[in-house]
């Protein structure tokens, strides 16, 4: 797994996922010299996660069959919005985006990764994180953007692994987790290991000590989980 600002890439043997667009994807892609996407998660319409659509095309020049772009019904209506000659009947260009909407209504397979969408309090836009479980490997989380978990959700982050989750600043903000409530919801899920990501120009990793378990994300920070088939 590669982690990018306000997107990260996920690879299985047998899919190539990206989470999130953000507005830098071609930046990051040509760092990371990634070159294939086989599908695209959503977590929000926010434009730090959406503005670098795009930018998809690189990944569907030479694929004839559609983008699938996994996503809640008020996530995927708003990325039609802005981005409507992409779906648009006409778009028969190749080269162009081809997008496959799918709208996200519980857990579902890629493969043998089942990704399960965790719907979480982050204001008034309907955003959600994600899951992922794969045979053999640790279990991974990711809520980039988030104030609060609701119960319902938390059950479904039972027996977690590693999360990666959001942590703006120290101070209290009414749309994003601060340093202590996103290492408070770890120790609540009892995962082993915290990676603290969406961090702003206000705080300084260098003066924060953090327990052993937990470390802050970075772009390009790569993590590779042993699996056993």
């Amino acid at each position: 797994m590669i982690r990018t600002r306000s997107s990260i890439h996920l690879q299985t043997d047998e899919y190539s996922i990206l989470v999130d667009s953000g507005p830098d994807l071609r930046e990051q892609a040509l760092r990371e010299g990634l070159a294939q996407v086989d599908t695209v998660l959503y977590t929000h319409s926010h434009l730090d996660h959406i503005t670098g659509f795009d930018e998809l095309r690189a990944f569907c020049w030479h694929r004839d069959e559609p983008l699938p772009m996994y996503g809640s019904p008020g996530c995927l209506a708003e990325i039609k919005r802005m981005f409507s000659w992409a779906f648009l009947p006409t778009n028969t260009y190749r080269g162009y985006i081809k997008p496959a909407p799918i709208e996200t209504d519980g857990a579902f397979t890629l493969g043998k990764l089942t990704v399960t969408p965790v719907p979480v309090v982050h204001g008034s836009v309907e955003t959600q994180g994600y899951r992922f479980d794969y045979l053999g490997m640790p279990s991974l989380a990711y809520l980039p953007d988030v104030k609060s978990i609701p119960e319902s959700s938390k059950n479904l982050l039972e027996n977690l692994d590693t999360l990666i989750i959001d942590c703006l600043h120290r101070r209290e903000h009414p749309t994003h987790m601060n340093l202590d409530e996103a290492l408070a919801t770890a120790g609540e899920l009892g995962v082993k290991q915290v990676y603290l990501t969406h961090i702003s120009h206000e705080l300084d990793v260098r003066e924060v000590e953090l327990p052993e378990h937990a470390q802050f994300a970075h772009d390009g920070l790569k993590l590779t989980f042993p699996i056993d088939l």
